[in-house]
């Protein structure tokens, strides 16, 4: 297939300097090389160039709330391009606050297509505060606020531009560190949301497996945003929210190898990568491996086997 490379180098979204490197660290670990020796053809776009921050754009309670807004605006733009051009488009990052971007995108561009959006978002975090209930003001952590439609951030774009995800159609997957207001909101939203004991007590493939059946392929675009804390991160330590007893290396591989056997695939966040915390560049060889397993990379052809 056609994959798109896209980098986004936003760190204005989180509390901690160096997400802006990781497209490049991305790029080193041979993310294109190892999607390429699979057979697909990749086709690397560069990075979104930084934008001037949006003057006199403020809101309460959130942290570089110009620059988060500006960098909304040419994401959301640049990633509708990417998409235009077909193929599967691989967002790297850059915080979270990035999705507000992408996943906007991806969502107009569904509903030009008439496809239906489903999201699945790997994280260890909900990334479903407001600006009213954020106990740091860091916007990485309002995502999927934003996405649904959430007034108070309704700014981050023109009136009219967002095309809100339903709330049915979020999957947070993960899970493992949620602040107190938030919880409450999750409920109230009717967010789907698998926590890690749920994982540690039904397995991924048999969670993972229930939330892809009776999705039709024909009318699917899923989207999935892997946060880098959704893994272990005596795995991947580069990241600068990190919380103990996340996804197993095998877990992680596992999710992205059943994703890539659902055919429902449209696109990807690679998110909250940050080079300066990483230990000899293992988080990001491993998040380039976690690609290609999403994009068809196995142990072992498994091809139906023929019988006599």
């Amino acid at each position: 297939m056609d994959i798109s490379l896209l980098g986004i180098p936003l760190e204005a979204g989180n509390g901690v300097a160096g997400t802006l490197m990781g497209p490049a660290a991305l790029r080193t670990a041979g993310i294109a090389a190892m999607l390429d020796g699979l057979g697909h053809r990749v086709r690397d776009f560069g990075d979104v160039a930084p934008p001037l921050p949006a003057q006199g754009i403020r809101i309460a309670g959130c942290r570089n709330a110009g620059e988060v807004k500006a960098w909304t605006r040419v994401i959301h733009d640049r990633s509708l391009e990417v998409l235009g051009q077909g193929g599967v488009p691989i967002f790297m990052g850059g915080d979270h606050a990035l999705s507000m971007g992408t996943v906007s995108a991806v969502s107009r561009h569904c509903a030009r297509a008439e496809r239906d959006l489903f999201v699945l978002w790997l994280d260890a975090h909900a990334d479903f505060n407001t600006p009213a209930t954020t106990p740091t003001g860091n916007m990485h952590g309002m995502s999927l606020a934003f996405l649904t439609g959430e007034p108070s951030l309704a700014g981050l774009l023109e009136p009219g531009e967002l095309v809100p995800v339903p709330t049915r159609a979020i999957h947070i997957f993960g899970l493992r560190s949620i602040d107190i207001e938030e919880r409450a909101r999750l409920d109230d939203h009717g967010i789907d949301c698998i926590d890690m004991r749920a994982i540690d007590e039904n397995g991924v493939s048999n969670l993972l497996r229930a939330l892809l059946t009776g999705l039709d392929p024909e009318r699917t675009h899923l989207h999935v945003s892997l946060d880098v804390d959704f893994i272990d991160p005596s795995l991947a330590p580069a990241v600068g929210t990190t919380v103990p007893g996340g996804a197993t290396y095998r877990e992680a591989h596992l999710i992205m190898e059943m994703l890539h056997d659902s055919g429902l695939v449209g696109s990807l966040d690679i998110v909250e990568l940050n080079p300066f915390l990483d230990e000899r560049g293992k988080s990001a060889r491993l998040l380039a491996e976690l690609a290609a397993s999403l994009f068809g990379r196995t142990v072992l052809d498994r091809r139906a086997r023929q019988t006599t």
